[in-house]
C-alpha cells in the first residue's frame, strides 16, 4: 500500500481521533482515571518498564488513550520523536530546564525570554547553583563565543516576548549542535502552521497550549517536542516532577487544533492588516510586528516563517505612563489579560526587562492580539481612544 504523505490540514482533521469502528464517535472521550489494572503480574511489570515511553498505559499521571492520541498528532505536526504534555507552558519550559541543567552548568538564554522563564532561572535554577548568562537575542552565530565547556542549553525565542525580535533560529541552532548543546526554542507564536524549528536543528520546542493550540482562552496546557537525543530525557523528568496535564485540556486542545489552520491562516491577515493601519497612525513610533521590515529580525521571520501570527507590539511617540494606560482603559473591543492566542482581542501595556542588552525605544510600548471581532470596530475602538495619549 502507497504511503500517503503528510498534509497538515488532512492532519488536524483526521488524526487524533478513535479507531476507526463503524459507529465511532467523531471526538475522543474525555478519560477520567488514576488506576490501570492489569490481568498478570507480567504485564504489569513490562507497562512499568515502558512507562517512560508514550502510548504506554500504566497509571493515570503517565498519559492514558486519548492523551497519547494528542502526542502523536503533535508530534507528527512537529516532525517530533516524542511530545511530553504538561499542565502550562511554563511547566513545559521549567522541567525542559531541569532536566538538562545540574549544579555548576552554564544556561545561556536570550535576553528577551517571556517573563517566568526569567524568573525561573534567576530563582530556582540560580538557587541549584545554575550559572544563568543572557545574551542579545539577535547574535545568530556569534552565540558560539558564549558557549563553555560546562554550557548544558540554550533557551530563546521567536519572536522575544513583548518585544517580537526574531532571531536567526537557525544560526544559534547551527552554532549549538557544533558544541553539541542542546538548544530550547519558545515557538507559541509560531504554532506548527508556520514554522517546523525542529527542521532546522532546534532540539526541542515548547509550546503554550494555553494559547493558539487550543484556541479559546478555556484550556491550561503546556507542549513539549523532542528530538530523539532528548525525548526521552524530557518525559522522564515531568512525569518524575509530578506533572500532570487534565482529561479536559487534553479534549479541549484536540478540539482547537481542528480549526488550528484557518484560524491561524485568519490571524496572519487580520493582525498584518491592524499592525500596518497602526502604522499610518501619527501617535505611533514603530511596530514590532515580524512581518514588517520595521520589526527587528524581519529577514529572519521572511526566511523561516509562512506565516505570522496576530499579536504584535506598538510603540507609541514618548507620553506618560498613565496616558497610555488612560487608553487602554478607554478601549472597547479589548480586553485586558496577560494571555492571547483566542478568538478575543487584548492590548497590554509592556515594559521591557533587559540586562545584556538595552532597551533602546523611547515610547510607551503595548502588545495587542487580535482575535476574531470585525477589523473596522477594532480599527474605530483605538481610534477613538489615540486622543487620550495626548492628556
Amino acid at each position: 500500500m502507497q504511503d500517503i504523505p503528510f498534509n497538515l490540514a488532512d492532519c488536524l482533521v483526521q488524526d487524533g481521533r478513535p479507531d476507526r469502528v463503524e459507529g465511532r464517535h467523531v471526538n475522543m472521550p474525555i478519560e477520567l482515571g488514576s488506576t490501570m489494572v492489569f490481568d498478570s503480574f507480567a504485564e504489569f511489570a513490562a507497562a512499568r518498564n515502558a512507562r517512560y515511553e508514550s502510548g504506554t498505559l500504566y497509571y493515570g499521571r503517565y498519559g492514558n488513550a486519548a492523551t497519547h492520541k494528542l502526542e502523536q498528532m503533535l508530534a507528527k505536526l512537529e516532525g517530533a520523536e516524542a511530545i511530553t504534555l504538561t499542565s502550562s507552558g511554563v511547566a513545559a519550559i521549567t522541567t525542559t530546564l531541569m532536566a538538562l541543567t545540574r549544579p555548576g552548568c552554564h544556561v545561556l538564554v536570550a535576553d528577551n525570554v517571556y517573563g517566568n522563564t526569567r524568573g525561573f532561572c534567576d530563582g530556582l535554577l540560580t538557587q541549584q547553583g545554575v550559572e544563568i548568562e543572557y545574551f542579545d537575542p539577535m547574535i545568530g552565530g556569534a552565540i558560539s563565543d558564549l558557549i563553555r565547556a560546562e554550557t548544558a542549553a540554550i533557551m530563546f525565542e521567536s519572536p522575544g516576548s513583548g518585544t517580537f525580535e526574531m532571531p536567526d533560529i537557525r544560526a544559534i541552532a547551527a552554532a549549538a549542535q557544533s558544541a553539541n548543546v542542546p538548544t530550547i526554542l519558545d515557538n507559541t507564536w509560531g504554532t506548527p502552521v508556520f514554522s517546523q524549528p525542529l527542521s532546522w536543528g532546534v532540539d526541542i520546542v515548547v509550546y503554550s497550549g494555553s494559547k493558539y493550540i487550543s484556541g479559546h482562552s478555556d484550556c491550561m496546557l503546556g507542549i513539549t517536542a523532542s528530538n530523539a537525543a532528548y525525548a526521552k530525557i524530557i518525559r522522564k523528568a515531568v512525569m518524575q516532577v509530578g506533572d500532570k496535564t487534565g482529561g479536559q485540556e487534553i479534549l479541549l486542545a484536540l478540539r482547537g487544533l481542528r480549526t488550528l489552520k484557518l484560524r491561524m491562516e485568519y490571524f496572519d491577515k487580520a493582525g498584518r492588516e491592524m499592525a500596518k493601519w497602526f502604522a499610518d497612525q501619527p501617535k505611533v513610533k514603530t511596530v514590532l510586528h515580524p512581518a514588517l521590515p520595521s520589526c527587528p529580525g524581519h529577514e529572519n521571520w521572511a526566511q523561516d516563517f509562512t506565516g505570522a501570527a496576530g499579536l504584535f507590539g506598538v510603540v507609541f511617540h514618548t507620553t506618560s505612563e498613565s496616558a497610555v494606560l488612560r487608553f487602554v482603559d478607554a478601549l472597547h473591543h479589548f480586553g485586558i489579560g496577560v494571555s492571547w492566542g483566542g478568538y478575543e482581542s487584548l492590548a497590554l501595556p509592556v515594559t521591557p526587562v533587559r540586562t545584556a542588552t538595552e532597551w533602546s525605544e523611547t515610547g510607551q510600548l503595548v502588545r495587542f492580539n487580535i482575535g476574531l471581532e470585525d477589523l473596522d470596530s477594532l480599527k474605530a475602538d483605538v481610534a477613538n481612544a489615540l486622543p487620550l495619549l495626548d492628556q
